[in-house]
């Protein structure tokens, strides 16, 4: 939800939510200024990989190959090497959050709940970080200098990339991005001396273990080769460790081949954690789900009858069995011995709860038939509870199903056409058939513009939809809150959101027409209800989307007309990492030729990519699905030109334009 102000916690808090994640672009004061506005539990995030773009709003992972970073499957191509004006650097790789110094401010601050960076890595490196940030929290005042030099200690050992604080000290950060650091992440050890025989030789800065992890990261940009030290060798002879500056060999991966100046980092200890990935996999497999309690009445109507009744999950069972039974001399049956026999549930998700016997006969039963009845009762029972569950599970898919909104969109006659410009000079395309509208960007200014010599805008208000910007921090919302009644006044009516925060600028006005832009995430008919029940009159799908899931949404009967963008020049990244010494008149240019451009007018960075997205020549088949109306954004090119000119007319007559990328629209996001 990205979010990020005072604004989208009250939305939050609204939409009955008890917790927010604040966005990690925050420092402690904005932090802290939110929590004035809320009485929302507030959670941010405190250690690991940090983002170059805006959190949740990064389209560069899929736009290379559907990947999505949006959905949890990024490929980071932000980790990659670069070229710019004759130098190599990794310009988007940011470091590694580390908040270890900071955690009493960030409780000053307000933040309640911590989070740690821990979805696919090691368990050596959950171990350490958790150790190091409890060591600090547990700490008392006097003992915090301490337990901060200790926990900083321990953090070395989770071999990330190197610290920064990121934005929490407010200052624009300048320790974020290193372009002369790799960056994957690993302690840089060494560097490959020779590789002969199956071994690999080096002299490690730092000691080396049997069980350690390296990976040899290749001078150029492609991806590093990782493995375990199985094989350690000093001198030729077999040993367990080595110490730093001391020549090794070390058993090579089959397969694969390395040069000399290769990179080795080391990535994992074997000090610490050595079970290999597809180890670790079989013994998470073999865990357990959670077990059923059971609740255990047993009785005895006669001696050669003994009844059970268990009541579990909701359920109840209740079996009669045959016994055979001797007089007791001693030690006669009891709720000692019962529960003892069934509180052994072997490999079966069940445990025993509450037992509880009535009177019971001065007998002996034969602990091989009570074991028999206990396992043949606890099978059917441990069956019955799976069979239940599987038909819950069933029923809610059922009606997950039927709550979708029914399938039936008819085509659309002729979808409008809505152009994006990026000021107001270029009014005059109203006047151009075809065009039906144009969507304008909001910044602070734009109504002393409209007063001072565009006010012909004025005339056709229903025409024009003012487009919000991703990110509007507290400090300027006023600012916006100040444009957005002023535009209401002179009689502006169509706003368009890209973020849900967004909605409170409009608190207190009415007959406004709002809209979502595509950074709302658009991808299947219930979030496009949610709009039209937030009060939203149109949204716009996601530009990630492919063919088959935007025909899946555009077929539904959602109550809103639906939108598609059919030509832009997509902003990969927008960020608040500043990018010193590049200029937007050379791109960066990847080992692939991937070639991006930078630009920092807004005060935010945005990356975007030289090739431009288009479904131009598509344009009938999204009719057909149901589609309402088309974006064209032009911004980056202007309406005059000569570029935009061609893809006003590749419009017109639905052809597709040469060097133009259709995204995933043909392929799949995954």
């Amino acid at each position: 939800m990205t979010i990020h102000n005072a604004a989208g916690v009250h939305m939050a808090e609204r939409l009955g939510f008890s917790r927010a994640v604040l966005a990690r672009e925050l420092s402690l004061e904005e932090i802290a200024v939110i929590k004035r506005e809320t009485n929302l539990d507030l959670e941010h995030f405190i250690h690991g990989a940090h983002c170059f773009s805006f959190s949740g709003q990064c389209s560069f992972s899929s736009w290379l190959g559907g990947m999505s970073g949006n959905r949890g499957r990024c490929a980071q191509p932000c980790r990659r090497r670069y070229h710019h004006k004759g130098k190599d650097g990794y310009y988007f790789s940011p470091n590694d959050l580390s908040a270890i110094d900071l955690l009493p401010e960030l409780a000053a601050a307000g933040v309640m709940s911590f989070k740690i960076e821990g979805r696919m890595k090691s368990a050596e490196y959950v171990a350490n970080v958790i150790q190091a940030y409890r060591t600090v929290l547990d700490a008392s005042e006097r003992e915090r200098p301490s337990a901060i030099g200790t926990a900083k200690e321990l953090l070395k050992e989770s071999f990330g990339r190197l610290p920064t604080r990121g934005f929490l000290p407010g200052t624009p950060p300048v320790d974020m991005v290193n372009p002369g650091v790799h960056g994957a992440t690993g302690r840089l050890i060494g560097s490959v001396e020779g590789c002969q025989g199956g071994l690999l030789s080096f002299l490690p800065r730092d000691p080396v273990h049997l069980g350690d992890r390296l990976r040899i990261q290749p001078a150029t940009d492609k991806p590093g080769t990782a493995f375990t030290i199985r094989d350690l060798r000093l001198a030729g002879k077999p040993v367990n460790r080595v110490k730093g500056g001391e020549r090794v060999a070390v058993g090579s991966p089959p397969g694969k081949s390395f040069r000399v100046g290769d990179r080795i980092y080391k990535v994992s200890s074997g000090k610490a954690f050595n079970l290999s990935q597809s180890a670790c996999r079989k013994r998470l497999e073999s865990v357990s789900p959670g077990e059923a309690v059971v609740d255990l009445v047993v009785a005895m109507p006669t001696s050669e009858r003994i009844e059970l009744t268990a009541a579990c999950h909701g359920l109840s069972l209740t079996r009669h069995y045959t016994v055979e039974s001797f007089p007791a001399t001693s030690r006669p049956l009891s709720h000692e011995v019962l529960a003892k026999v069934f509180g052994k549930t072997g490999q079966l998700p069940l445990t025993l709860g509450r037992l509880e016997c009535g009177p019971l006969p001065a007998v002996v039963l034969p602990l091989s038939r009570l074991n028999a009845v206990r396992r043949e009762f606890y099978q059917e029972l441990a069956d019955l509870v799976e069979s239940c569950q599987h038909e819950a599970r069933t029923a809610h898919r059922r009606q997950a199903m039927a709550d979708l909104v029914p399938v039936g969109t008819s085509p659309v006659a002729m979808p409008r056409l809505a152009v994006v410009l990026s000021n107001l000079h270029d009014l005059s395309l109203l006047k151009q058939e075809g065009v039906d509208e144009l969507i304008l960007p909001l910044s602070p200014g734009t109504c002393d513009k409209i007063e001072a010599g565009s006010r012909a805008i004025i005339k056709t208000p229903e025409r024009i939809l003012w487009d919000l910007p991703l990110a509007i921090f507290d400090k300027d919302w006023p600012v916006f809150q100040m444009e957005v009644n002023r535009l209401v006044k002179h009689g502006f009516r169509r706003f368009r959101l890209q973020n849900i925060g967004q909605l409170m600028l409009f608190d207190g006005n009415e007959d406004l027409s709002l809209e979502s832009g595509y950074r709302l995430f658009s991808t299947n008919s219930q979030a496009v209800c949610s709009w039209r029940e937030l009060g939203l009159s149109a949204a716009t799908l996601y530009v990630e989307d492919d063919r088959d899931n935007l025909a899946a949404v555009l077929n539904r009967k959602a109550g809103l007309p639906l939108t598609v963008t059919v030509y832009a020049n997509l902003p990969m990244m927008v960020s608040r990492i500043p990018l010193s010494g590049v200029k937007p008149d050379r791109p960066l240019v990847s080992d692939r030729d991937e070639a991006y451009k930078v630009d920092d007018r807004t005060g935010l960075t945005v990356v975007r990519p030289e090739q431009d997205f288009s479904l131009v020549g598509h344009l009938g088949e999204l009719q057909k699905m149901g589609c309402s109306r088309f974006v064209v954004d032009l911004a980056h090119l202007g309406t005059s030109s000569a570029g935009g000119r061609r893809v006003l007319a590749a419009y017109g007559q639905d052809v597709a334009l040469s060097g133009r990328s259709t995204f995933n629209y043909l392929l799949e996001m995954i």
